[in-house]
C-alpha cells in the first residue's frame, strides 16, 4: 500500500457512512462515477449560498464572484493536465459531449470522403457512436486496431491501420472494461507523423494517474468531472489553441458571440465561442474543490493506491474456481479496473447477490458492446476502485462472490 492516510480520506465522504441491507456500504463502481468529499459538497453549497449569479455578463458583486470562481476552475483544470494556458479548455456537460464537439466543430469541417478515422475494438461508445455519425455524414472510413488476448492494443495493427489516409485517431487512454493503459504517447508520434490529429478519452485516466497533455501531445482530451470526485453534468474539452481558433462553433446562441444582426453573428474569443448559453457554474465552481483534494493527494499516490488495489483483487479473485478475468496483468499496463466472469453466473445475478452484501459492482455491458463481442460474452462484472477505497473491503467482494457460488452452483436436490 501507498501512505495514504485511508481513515482520514474516508472521514471525508459523507455517503461511506451509509449502510446498504443492513451491510457496510463497499463501493466498487468508480469507472461509473465517484463518490463526492464533503469538500466538494461544500464548495456547491457555497456557491448557491454566497454567490449565485449568472457568469461573464454582470457587474454586480455576485456576478463577479460567481465569474471569478469559475474562471478559476477553468486554471485549474489547465494546470491539472498540464495545458499552456486556461483558453485551451472548453467546458461542457461530460465526455460524451466533449468527443461530439469535436466530431461536428472539427470533423465536419475537416473530413471527407476516403478519409479515415481510426479507433480502436476497447472504445466506449461515446468514442465510437459520434464518429459512425460523422462517417456516415461525410463519407470517411472507420478503421479499428483490434486487441491482443491480453486486451492490449495489438502493435502491428496500429502501425499498419494508421496510415497516410488517416486524419484523425481517437482512441481511449485507458479501458473502462479492461483497466488497460494505452502507449498514447506511442500513437500520437503514429498519427503525427501521417499528418493526422489525436483525440484522447480520458475518462478514466484524468482521474486516475498523472495526465500532461504536452507530454503526451495529444491535439484533444476529453474526460469528466463526475468520474474524479466532481459533481455530474460538467465535462472537460482540452484542445490546441489553434484548433479551437480554426473550428466553428458547435452551438449557437448567448454567450457565444460577439456582435448579432438579424442577419449574421460573429463570434467570441475561445474558449467561450464553445459555451453557449448559462453553463453550469455551480458543478463548475464545485469541480475546482474535487481538483484542489486530488491535487492534495498527488496523482503518482492515486495510481499506486489503485494499482496496489486491482493486483490484490485480480490474485484473490484468481481464487475462485471457475473465473476468467479480462485484461493484462502487469502493473504499468493496467489501472484500478478488474473485470471478470464466473462460469454458469450471469455477471447481472451476481451483482444482485452482491448488492445484498452491501457490495456495490457494475455488470452488463459497460457501454463497450464491440468490446464484449471481441471478448465473446454478453456481460461481464467489473470492480473499480478509488483513492477511498482500502484492502479490508476486498473482503466483502469476495465473500459476496462465495456467497453467489454456493447460491447458484449448489448441487440440485435428489428425488426420493
Amino acid at each position: 500500500m501507498t501512505t495514504f492516510d485511508i481513515d482520514r480520506i474516508r472521514a471525508d465522504f459523507p455517503i461511506l457512512k451509509r449502510e446498504v441491507h443492513g451491510q457496510p456500504l463497499v463501493y466498487f463502481d468508480n469507472a461509473a462515477t465517484t463518490q463526492k468529499p464533503r469538500q466538494v459538497i461544500d464548495a456547491l453549497v457555497h456557491y448557491y449560498e454566497h454567490y449565485n449569479a449568472n457568469i461573464h455578463r454582470g457587474i454586480h458583486a455576485l456576478a463577479e464572484e460567481a465569474t471569478a470562481r469559475y474562471e478559476e476552475t477553468r486554471q485549474k483544470v489547465a494546470d491539472f493536465i498540464g495545458a499552456p494556458g486556461p483558453e485551451c479548455i472548453v467546458f461542457t456537460r461530460n465526455t460524451t459531449e466533449s468527443i461530439n464537439l469535436v466530431a461536428n466543430a472539427w470533423g465536419r469541417k475537416n473530413l471527407g470522403e476516403g478519409d479515415e478515422i481510426i479507433l480502436s475494438t476497447m472504445e466506449h461508445h461515446s468514442n465510437l457512436v459520434p464518429w459512425q455519425m460523422l462517417a456516415q455524414a461525410t463519407g470517411a472510413k472507420l478503421r479499428h486496431i483490434d486487441i491482443d488476448d491480453e486486451g492490449r492494443l495489438a502493435g502491428d495493427s496500429v502501425e499498419q491501420l494508421i496510415g497516410e489516409r488517416a486524419k484523425l485517431v481517437a482512441i481511449t487512454h485507458m479501458s473502462n472494461v479492461l483497466g488497460t493503459v494505452n502507449p498514447v504517447r506511442q500513437i500520437a508520434d503514429l498519427a503525427h507523423a501521417q499528418g493526422a490529429l489525436l483525440l484522447v478519452d480520458g475518462a478514466q485516466s484524468v482521474p486516475h494517474l498523472p495526465v500532461n497533455v504536452q507530454e503526451l501531445d495529444c491535439d484533444f482530451l476529453a474526460f469528466s468531472a463526475h468520474k474524479m470526485l466532481g459533481p455530474t453534468g460538467v465535462g472537460v474539452l482540452y484542445a490546441r489553441h489553434e484548433l479551437l481558433e480554426s473550428m466553428d462553433p458547435f452551438l449557437g446562441g448567448g454567450e457565444m458571440i460577439r456582435r448579432v444582426g438579424l442577419e449574421e453573428s460573429t463570434w467570441n474569443d475561445v474558449p467561450w465561442k464553445f459555451e453557449a448559453g448559462t453553463p453550469n457554474i455551480g458543478d463548475v465552481c464545485a469541480f475546482g474543490a474535487a481538483l484542489d483534494y486530488l491535487q492534495e493527494l498527488g496523482m503518482e499516490q492515486v495510481r499506486a493506491h489503485e494499482v496496489s488495489l486491482a493486483q490484490q483483487a485480480m490474485r484473490r479473485l484468481s481464487e475462485v474456481p471457475g473465473i476468467t478475468i479480462y485484461g493484462p496483468k502487469s502493473d504499468e499496463a493496467r489501472g484500478g479496473v478488474v473485470s471478470f466472469n464466473l462460469e454458469d453466473i450471469h455477471p447481472h445475478d451476481l451483482g444482485t447477490v452482491l448488492d445484498r452484501h452491501g457490495v456495490a459492482i457494475r455488470a452488463g455491458h459497460h457501454c463497450a458492446q464491440p468490446l464484449m463481442a471481441r471478448l465473446d460474452v454478453v456481460a461481464t462484472a467489473r470492480a473499480s476502485f478509488y483513492v477511498y477505497n482500502k484492502e479490508e473491503e476486498l473482503d466483502a467482494l469476495i465473500e459476496g462472490i462465495q456467497a453467489a457460488v454456493r447460491l447458484f452452483r449448489a448441487p440440485a436436490p435428489t428425488r426420493t
